[in-house]
């Protein structure tokens, strides 16, 4: 019963946040990483963007919990001149289908290749990692002060 009131929700598009969301529809690439494992990457696209997450499309279901990368392309040109990427790092907060929400815990603006690319390479230096791991190291910080 409560994946029927998440699928109204989300279908109906009944707003749960606070904050303004922009509607801005980009393609996007995505990584996921589960307890510290590359589970998945893939392709979507972006519904909308607020200043604590983003609503996405994604081409399969994910789990909820699990770390997200996200690169979007953005609509805007650096200089009139250079394409951007919008680069946000966040955790799954539910996914219904391939309607996905994310929070945005970290962001950066990166520059793009001029010419898309038809399959991205997948890099080994995972920043997405880096991140997952930072986090982790955090909590058994938090962990061990509290014991």
């Amino acid at each position: 019963m409560a994946t029927d009131t998440k699928t109204k929700t989300i279908e109906k598009g009944e707003d749960r946040r606070k904050k303004f969301r922009f509607p801005i529809h980009r393609e996007l690439r995505y990584k996921l990483i589960d307890e510290g494992v590359l589970v998945g990457t893939g392709t979507g696209q972006s519904v909308n963007i607020g200043s604590g997450g983003v609503a996405i499309t994604l081409d399969r279901e994910v789990k909820t919990g699990t770390l997200i990368e996200l690169s979007i392309s953005w609509p805007v040109l650096l200089d009139d001149s250079c394409p951007m990427r919008f680069v946000a790092f966040g955790r799954v907060l539910r996914s219904v289908g391939r309607k996905t929400a994310c929070t945005i815990d970290k962001y950066e603006f990166r520059t793009q290749a001029r010419s898309c690319q038809a399959a991205p390479a997948i890099r080994n230096d995972s920043m997405l990692q880096r991140w997952a791991d930072g986090l982790r190291k955090e909590n058994v910080k938090t962990h061990v002060a509290t014991a």
